[in-house]
């Protein structure tokens, strides 16, 4: 029985062994990995818009009615309609309980949101003031992003590479051996971090109006977007 155990633990072995994804020969496996920063220069605003109304339609009809105001107001903004996502809505009846009485429908809500895409970030608080000016109930939250996004996003991979090839180099003379051709890459991640609100340290600074004085506008502390790579590396190993 112990005999037939250890073939088996055996083969097991060699069976793992054979999915692994290491080349039988001398072999280094590294990892590059690579970090930029923007500043950003798009903000996606996501809004939502509701009505509570004593029938279905008269709540929908005023929440189109809010969304249409906000619509013919956004070209100051250099907004255009492309720039903008306000399809959905959802319609629901509001029930009253009372003691052991069946629910009661008491009225009905409508509800949209909205995502809209400013291309000027000097304008995101006047935006912002106009949409709530229009009867826009909420903010939901703001994503800050870049233009470059794509081009930023290929530039930390091409980082990463350089940074796997440098440490490959480097370990592989330490050891007295030389780097040999590729044997196979795995990309592990390639993350960008740039939603408003999202870390701790983003952060949105709103200064309160002293007694009599004109209420200050709205500060938005732009937090860098951080663009990341990382690419693990196995290369074959010549030995000097």
């Amino acid at each position: 029985m112990k005999l037939l155990t250890s073939i088996a633990i055996l083969a097991m072995s060699f069976t793992a062994l054979a999915n692994t994804q290491l080349p039988n020969n001398r072999h280094i496996s590294v990892t590059g990995t690579a970090e930029l920063s923007a500043k950003p220069d798009i903000a996606v605003i996501n809004l939502h818009v509701e009505s509570n109304n004593k029938t279905s339609l008269a709540a929908k009809t005023e929440v189109d009615t809010r969304v249409n105001n906000l619509l013919d107001g956004i070209e100051k903004f250099k907004v255009d309609e492309s720039n903008v996502s306000a399809s959905s809505i959802s319609t629901e009846p509001r029930y009253s309980y009372r003691n052991n009485e069946n629910p009661k429908i008491t009225g009905y809500v409508a509800r949209r949101t909205l995502k809209v895409t400013l291309n000027d970030l000097k304008k995101l608080n006047k935006f912002i003031d106009f949409a709530l000016s229009v009867k826009i109930n909420s903010v939901r939250n703001i994503e800050l992003k870049s233009s470059k996004e794509k081009a930023l996003k290929d530039e930390a991979i091409a980082l990463a590479v350089k940074n796997a090839k440098e440490k490959g180099r480097s370990l592989a003379h330490a050891f007295d051996a030389d780097l040999g051709r590729i044997y196979s890459i795995n990309t592990n991640s390639n993350n960008s971090v740039y939603r408003y609100g999202a870390n701790r340290d983003a952060e949105m600074v709103q200064h309160s109006a002293m007694k009599g004085s004109a209420p200050q506008p709205g500060r938005y502390l732009q937090e860098n977007i951080k663009f990341s790579a990382s690419i693990s590396v196995v290369f074959d190993l010549e030995v000097k």
